[in-house]
């Protein structure tokens, strides 16, 4: 007897050790924590009805219970339930049912991703749903969010994700330095928010996201990035499912719920389960994924082809059936929607020539419009998109053109080439540039559409300079300096690039840099000299520092003559005539005014056809 009570009393502390856990690092989750002291109590009096629901101050160990949920098709099915207990205050105003499921289906298969949401009922009420579970865990062991505390979703009074004034929590960019896209894809895929587990195996419970058009590497990555907002990635059986016309699949309490972020010749659904609907307003999951409040994602019904047993984590495959509505609000006590509301969707297309495709292919494509999700599902679809017939060998190349329409102002337009590195560059620098868009201080963008042609080879186009020969290293102001670069390409033998530099008269005896290099090297030479072209301070500046970042053509050589830096730069604004008088008062520290000497260089750049990797520095002698 003793030996039980002791686990028993292990089970509650690992639980209530859970949540601390939880609330500490979950810095999306903001609005639920303080619902109690914002919400007005006769809002929830109004939807509170104790012939409905029970509070848990009238639940006790030992009550039976049971859950709706669906294990298969649209069929919604009972399982028994055993209270171990209640847990209060294991947060601010947040409680806890523990149960244990007895149900032989159950047990068979542990704690089940999807089931989240599940409407549990003691006494015939609703006393609210599955919601949290244990990594590993031979039994189904379940942590259930109070009906009380899913009812105060949405009701803080935010108008949904729709409303511009809304400011909703999305990622954090430093807009103060030049803009680096690796960077940003390192924020995207690495979200500043702690994986969903700790050390004592404790978690909110997944909702799947299933998938389908993605390869298992693919469908891998996603998982890495998502899993922090209590979502896993699945690749399954999605895509949309056939039902029998003339049966109507209604979202209602056991229901499956469905959450389409990509739909079309690439989908992306999340699952989860109905806890209870009010008129048009459904209310499902037990726990948030985002847990920041205003949302505006689809709402669909959705069917389950099966459930998959696994000693880790069992899971739903489903897909959804119909879109109903739009969800509104996301909060850590659940996810609000309302039927017959309408989600904004983004179309997306991808046309793909690939080497070892006998066709060209089209993914047409629609994705939510939310600032977390869209550019981390964008990077999944066009790696899928891309490795649709498998990986891409070691040596590829790729040239792509991206076109991403913004409402009220001109599109970001680029096109350019990487290769031995596959999709990567071309992910980094469109999911970058949307979240970049969509997570910007200064103004709400509404993206209209985004595009891509891509063209896949099988083949190596990096370069590297072979040699740099000069006319003479030492030259006379106002003469030409001759210059000539060999490139060696891969496989391709040498080719030569000659050019000339006329020496401005003026310039100063001296020694002067002379700069040979590819394009990575180039950006990282403007992003010193001139660092203010890259920056944004304002919607203008963003978007003309996205458009030069993107304009740099991977595949030319560029040669740098590095002149004495003269006149001043004033945030964007460029005084390269300015005198030295007036640039020492302008640069006075006293100034709030971010101020540089202006560089001054001379350039060539040649199309090669190539990436050249590499960068040769040369010094020349300027005399009198």
């Amino acid at each position: 007897m003793s030996e039980k009570m002791g686990k028993y009393r292990t089970f509650c502390f690992l639980f209530f050790a859970f949540y601390l856990s939880l609330a500490a690092t979950a810095p999306f989750c903001r609005a639920g924590a303080s619902l109690d002291k914002t919400t007005p109590p006769d809002k929830m009096a109004r939807v509170w009805d104790p012939n409905r629901y029970i509070g848990i101050d009238e639940i006790s160990p030992g009550m039976e219970a049971y859950c709706l949920t669906g294990y298969r098709g649209t069929e919604i099915e009972k399982f028994n339930l055993e209270v171990l207990d209640v847990v209060h205050n294991f947060g601010p105003a947040r409680n806890a049912i523990l149960v244990k499921g007895t149900d032989e289906r159950f047990v068979r298969t542990g704690p089940v991703a999807g089931c989240s949401g599940s409407p549990v009922y003691i006494n015939g009420r609703l006393a609210g749903a599955l919601a949290f579970s244990f990594f590993f865990s031979k039994d189904p062991f379940y942590g259930v969010t109070p009906i009380e505390e899913i009812l105060r979703v949405g009701q803080a009074g935010s108008s949904g994700a729709g409303d511009a004034s809304v400011c909703t929590a999305g990622f954090i960019f430093d807009f103060s330095r030049p803009i680096d896209f690796d960077e940003v894809d390192k924020q995207i895929t690495h979200p500043q928010l702690s994986a969903n587990n700790n050390v004592t195996g404790l978690a909110a419970l997944p909702c799947p996201l299933i998938t389908s058009g993605l390869s298992a590497e693919v469908c891998e990555q996603l998982n890495a990035s998502v899993e922090p907002f209590a979502l896993m990635a699945v690749a399954g059986l999605s895509g949309g499912s056939s039902i029998n016309q003339s049966e109507t699949v209604r979202l209602v309490p056991g229901a499956c719920l469905t959450v389409p972020l990509v739909t079309g010749d690439i989908t992306m659904e999340l699952v989860g389960t109905v806890t209870e609907v009010i008129g048009d307003q459904v209310y499902g999951f037990g726990h948030g994924f985002l847990g920041y409040g205003p949302i505006n994602l689809p709402m669909a019904t959705g069917k389950v082809h099966t459930v998959v047993s696994s000693l880790y984590r069992s899971f739903k495959i489903a897909s959804a059936l119909e879109v109903v509505g739009a969800f509104t609000n996301d909060e850590s006590a659940g996810i609000r929607g309302q039927i017959g509301a309408k989600a904004r969707l983004i179309p997306l297309v991808i046309r793909i020539e690939r080497y070892n495709d006998t066709d060209s292919r089209v993914y047409n494509c629609q994705i939510a419009d939310n600032q977390i999700l869209t550019p981390l599902v964008l990077r999944a679809a066009v790696a899928g998109a891309t490795l649709m017939l498998g990986n891409l060998p070691p040596e590829n190349a790729i040239e792509y053109k991206v076109n991403i329409a913004i409402e009220g102002t001109e599109p970001i337009t680029f096109e350019n080439v990487s290769t031995g590195v596959g999709p990567a560059e071309l992910i980094a620098e469109s999911a970058g540039s949307v979240a970049l868009l969509m997570n910007n201080p200064y103004k709400k963008v509404d993206i209209k559409s985004i595009d891509f042609d891509i063209r896949i080879e099988a083949k190596n186009i990096i370069s590297h300079i072979w040699s740099v020969d000069l006319s003479d290293s030492k030259v006379k102001a106002g003469h030409e300096l001759e210059v000539v670069v060999v490139v060696e390409s891969f496989l391709g033998g040498r080719k030569q690039y000659p050019c000339r530099f006329k020496i401005p008269e003026q310039l100063a005896p001296g020694k002067y840099d002379l700069i040979v290099c590819g394009s990575s090297n180039y950006q990282d030479f403007l992003k010193e000299a001139v660092p203010y072209k890259f920056m944004a301070l304002d919607m203008k500046t963003l978007l003309e520092a996205m458009n030069n970042v993107l304009s740099t053509e991977r595949d030319k050589l560029y040669c740098l003559l590095v002149l004495p830096p003269a006149g001043l730069a004033v945030e964007s604004a460029e005084l390269p005539d300015l005198p030295a008088t007036k640039a020492l008062v302008l640069q006075d520290a006293k100034r709030t005014l971010r101020s540089q000497p202006y560089q001054h260089w001379l350039e060539k750049s040649f199309k090669t056809g190539t990436i050249v990797i590499d960068k040769k520095v040369m010094q020349i002698t300027v005399g009198k």
